[in-house]
């Protein structure tokens, strides 16, 4: 199978549980709720159209995933510490590509994988951590993930208690809406307001970081 890649880039986790965490991001081309054009802003199945700040479209394609492993461990550096390889698998909707194939060639050459994902596919086998970030406008089709990450507000003031509702989860953080000038404090509030959830930033756009 091959792969429509956007881009591949080592850096530190910016948002999250792994916040901090040095990773090799591998981010596909496309997804499934919006085309990503900015000429297709507001249209799309899922309320990500109007906010979306991820460029997804275009991307060189991948021949095979032990080409693809390839390019990750050269982004990776021989240098680097071996035990730790961290690879975030990201889009768009990373979902409609990864496969078991890929992730069991990540695993063979230490990486600890990791997903992305608005929740909207099935998951292959062979991955050690699921982000799942619902956007509004599209049932969930995952059931469980590691971590529950919902951006608010999006569309409507819908409550991240409605998505956790929905998906079992081990840690559960809220996102401020990039844009939105009351977003941040109202995901404060809501943490506050409901202690089991934590607040995510986006420190690499703090630090100015890929």
């Amino acid at each position: 199978m091959s792969y429509k890649v956007k881009e591949i880039f080592y850096t530190l986790q910016g948002e999250g549980v792994h916040t901090g965490r040095a990773a090799v991001f591998v981010r596909f081309a496309g997804c499934n709720l919006w085309s990503g054009r900015e000429s297709d802003r507001g249209f799309g199945i899922g309320s990500c159209s109007s906010w979306c700040d991820t460029d997804f479209t275009g991307g060189d394609t991948v021949p095979t995933a032990l080409a693809l492993v390839g390019k990750a461990l050269d982004v990776w550096g021989n240098s680097t510490d071996s035990k730790n390889r961290f690879v975030v698998l990201t889009g768009g909707e990373p979902a409609l590509q990864v496969d078991s194939t890929l992730c069991a060639a990540l695993q063979a050459n230490g990486f600890y994988v990791s997903i992305e994902t608005n929740g909207t596919c099935d998951l292959p086998d062979g991955i050690d951590w699921i982000c799942c970030s619902p956007k509004t406008g599209r049932p969930l089709k995952l059931k469980g993930c590691d971590e529950l990450k919902v951006v608010y507000p999006q569309s409507t003031w819908l409550s991240p208690n409605d998505y956790a509702d929905q998906i079992s989860y081990i840690w559960k953080t809220v996102s401020p809406l990039d844009g939105h000038p009351n977003s941040l404090q109202a995901c404060v509030e809501f943490c506050k307001q409901n202690p089991g959830w934590r607040l995510s930033l986006q420190t690499h756009k703090i630090l100015g970081l890929a």
